[in-house]
């Protein structure tokens, strides 16, 4: 009986510190991943995400937009390049998406500024140059 009542509290007291141990264990967790969770400087009211203005709408819109377009380039050139999709389709299909994507990029970018005018010696070299390149690879430039 004796033997029985002592396992009994050896039990009781390895429970008991393997429970101390989940405890300690679970607040180092917590201590070690508050940085991560808050940013410094900011109290508990600060740190949340308010909902987005207008403004942060449409620009996330226009992104998502770029990103659809792009990712619709990138398919439809690895299709082509691999023969799911003729060149008449790909012709047909790619000129939209490329204005999507060249329209989304243009509304993401801040007021553009107005283009520079080149003239004297450096318009003749650019002219020069553009003659040098080979035609088939004007469009990969």
């Amino acid at each position: 009986m004796a033997d029985v009542a002592g396992q009994a509290t050896s039990i009781r007291r390895v429970s008991v510190w393997l429970s101390l141990g989940v405890l300690l264990a679970v607040a180092c967790v917590v201590v070690v991943a508050l940085p991560f969770l808050r940013r410094p400087g900011l109290s508990a009211g600060e740190d949340r995400l308010g909902e987005p203005d207008a403004l942060e709408r449409r620009r996330l819109e226009l992104a998502e937009e770029r990103d659809r377009a792009l990712s619709g380039l990138k398919e439809l050139e690895f299709d082509h390049r691999t023969g799911k999709v003729s060149d008449e389709d790909y012709r047909e299909l790619v000129g939209p998406l490329r204005r999507r994507a060249a329209e989304a990029l243009r509304a993401l970018e801040p007021a553009a500024k107005p283009p520079v005018r080149v003239s004297g010696p450096v318009e003749g070299k650019l002219a020069r140059s553009e003659r040098e390149v080979p035609p088939g690879a004007r469009g990969r430039l």
